[in-house]
């Protein structure tokens, strides 16, 4: 399945994006500790050229703490950038944010002019609630549905920071496909768009392989089942989500395997690594390679053939 959502209003902030970004002295883009790759938009390097970048690993509490610092290692490979975890409603550790902006910006005499900073984030990723903690007061707009901020908004911070709030948004196409899959179990894409038992059976067949004693754990499993359906309905048999015949609700099964990741109650979970994603931009690279081969190939006997037609 190819999840694939950009409503119309993203695409009117990426262009807002696009105009304003080189008028930034910093950027802050808010990322999700448990989908760092996933949850990072793949324009803000094109787009930000030298400017300095701040990528806040959010949720770090729901994440896995090793999977976690891996990534910050990652990502500070790119020159300009540097990375910073927070939990939730840590105002202390969000101040963090504005002494690391100081030390990554050392010639900008704010007594002349407000550093101007721009902060980027993917729907449902807690960007707004972090402005809010950073501004001390209701300054952006919160709430547990993707896409709640829908227009560019400009806030005000101590020691003469200015902030350009945009738009959550994705980008049209979500690649590698795995990407999408793990958006959809954040809930970074609207509950709407979702086959919730096809996205639960991705969960499932990961936390099978990679957090198995937490599975076993969870669902009261004395031996791990075979695979991720056979996972799906044990829990189906274990909290009696049972239809008509005894067949196991994998629609409830599927609420319940989403629900408790994004509230934390599984453990602390990562659903990607570095190595993992490298392996993944290889075989997508691969594959498009292959297809793309294939297209001309076809497009070449296609000519041949026209071309026979005619002598």
């Amino acid at each position: 399945m190819a999840i694939n959502w950009f409503p119309g209003h993203m695409h009117k902030a990426r262009k807002e994006i696009k105009k304003i970004m080189p008028q930034m002295d910093l950027i802050i883009e808010v990322l999700d500790a448990r989908i760092p790759f996933s949850s990072e938009n793949p324009l803000v390097p094109a787009l930000r050229g030298e400017t300095p970048l701040i990528r806040v690993l959010n949720k770090r509490d729901l994440a896995d703490p090793e999977i976690t610092s891996l990534w910050q290692t990652w990502l500070e490979k790119e020159r300009g950038v540097r990375t910073i975890t927070l939990t939730r409603n840590q105002r202390g550790e969000a101040l963090d944010i504005l002494r690391l902006a100081s030390e990554m910006t050392p010639n900008h005499d704010r007594q002349k002019s407000a550093l101007r900073v721009m902060i980027l984030g993917i729907p449902n990723v807690g960007k707004s609630t972090l402005i809010n903690t950073l501004a001390g007061r209701p300054a952006a707009k919160t709430g547990n549905e993707p896409a709640v901020t829908k227009s560019q908004q400009t806030i005000k911070l101590p020691d003469n920071i200015l902030l350009y709030d945009t738009p959550g948004f994705l980008w049209p196409k979500l690649s590698p496909e795995a990407c999408g899959y793990r958006l959809a179990i954040t809930g970074a894409i609207r509950s709407s768009v979702l086959d919730f038992e096809d996205i639960a059976l991705f969960e499932a067949e990961y936390l099978h392989q990679a957090y198995p004693e937490l599975v076993k754990a969870r669902y009261g499993f004395d031996e791990l089942p075979a695979d991720g359906l056979a996972v799906m309905d044990g829990i189906a048999a274990k909290r009696r989500f049972l239809g008509r015949g005894g067949v196991p609700d994998l629609n409830k099964v599927s609420e319940v395997l989403l629900n408790e990741f994004r509230a934390g109650t599984l453990g602390r979970i990562s659903l990607e690594t570095p190595d993992m994603v490298e392996r993944e931009i290889q075989e997508a690279a691969a594959a498009e390679a292959e297809n793309e081969s294939k297209l001309a190939e076809k497009k070449a006997a296609a000519k041949a053939s026209r071309s026979g037609r005619r002598s």
